[in-house]
């Protein structure tokens, strides 16, 4: 049977007038890396804070680790770890005092400190940065020094705050797979992201939008389930075509990719070709083809970029 880590209930967290989130409906199994995918402003954030016991829900349940916040939040921060989207690690300390300092918050031995911390700088290849300031290292190192610092004391969940967003493509792909080791060891993650491509590496996903839950799945699930044809015409003026096809209310999207114009055509309609084809518009030598969908496409059908 799956063990569930987190369970969070009809939670919401109201700024002012300002709905942050609503009605979050939430279940993370243990060992899983879940994703929230949405951009920036969507409650991604402030749902991690509220799922770390860092911030007072206004109304919902939520329960982490068999521990009910935020009231026991106390007792459920030696068993997480967490790292920020902005490096809050220390830039005038070298990268063993910053692990040396984030050691001295948890009860180990100098003996299991030490160890620890080598254990670290090896794992995530910092042992000849070890002398060297944080300060003077790159996003990428920067970025294996914040997530030692967030593991320090073997979480069994961690909290991942936009992770990746100051990173090159390459240090992006080598730290997601330093998450699945992680994962494969037990450990259940949350990571918030804007990426699509990040996105359709973790085991489940939800995408959020205005604090809303809009979709909740698995990448293949969300991609299989959608509820949108998604059709590639390649040809002449598809740039004039993108502006007709966006007076079709049968068409939730057209977006340029190139050469080509990716369309999204509602479920509705049965054969979306011929549909595109029938139009009043259409050119001879085009050539239309369907294709698989893919996270934005899924991204754009559940959001307000769909629903317009």
């Amino acid at each position: 049977m799956s063990e569930f880590v987190i369970n969070a209930s009809k939670l919401e967290k109201q700024f002012g007038d300002l709905k942050a989130i609503n009605q979050l409906d939430l279940a993370v199994e243990k060992g899983q890396i879940y994703g929230f995918l949405g951009p920036n402003g969507c409650g991604k954030t402030t749902a991690i804070r509220m799922l770390t016991g860092l911030l007072k829900p206004t109304s919902g349940t939520v329960e982490v680790l068999g521990l009910s916040l935020p009231t026991q939040a106390n007792l459920l921060r030696e068993r997480l770890g967490y790292m920020t989207q902005k490096f809050s690690l220390y830039a005038d300390l070298t990268v063993y005092e910053n692990l040396k300092f984030i050691a001295a918050l948890f009860p180990l031995s100098k003996a299991e400190k030490r160890n620890r911390i080598d254990e670290l700088l090896h794992t995530y290849g910092l042992d000849e940065r070890a002398s060297q300031l944080a300060g003077s290292m790159s996003g990428g190192q920067r970025q294996r020094l914040s997530l030692a610092a967030a593991v320090m004391n073997k979480p069994d969940i961690l909290f991942l705050d936009e992770p990746t967003s100051a990173v090159d493509p390459q240090n992006r792909r080598d730290f997601w797979e330093t998450l699945f080791d992680l994962s494969n060891a037990g450990t259940t993650i949350l990571v918030t992201t804007h990426y699509m491509d990040e996105a359709e590496r973790c085991h489940r996903l939800a995408i959020l939008e205005a604090g809303v839950k809009r979709a909740d799945g698995t990448p293949k699930q969300l991609m299989t389930e959608m509820h949108a044809h998604v059709v590639e015409i390649a040809g002449a003026q598809t740039r004039a075509l993108k502006q007709q096809l966006a007076t079709v209310s049968e068409v939730i999207s057209a977006t340029q990719l190139g050469a080509q114009l990716r369309v999204l055509v509602s479920k509705q309609v049965s054969d979306p070709l011929d549909f595109i084809k029938a139009t009043s518009f259409a050119e001879k030598d085009w050539q239309l083809s369907l294709v698989r969908p893919s996270l934005e496409d899924v991204f754009v059908t559940c959001t307000g970029q769909g629903r317009q």
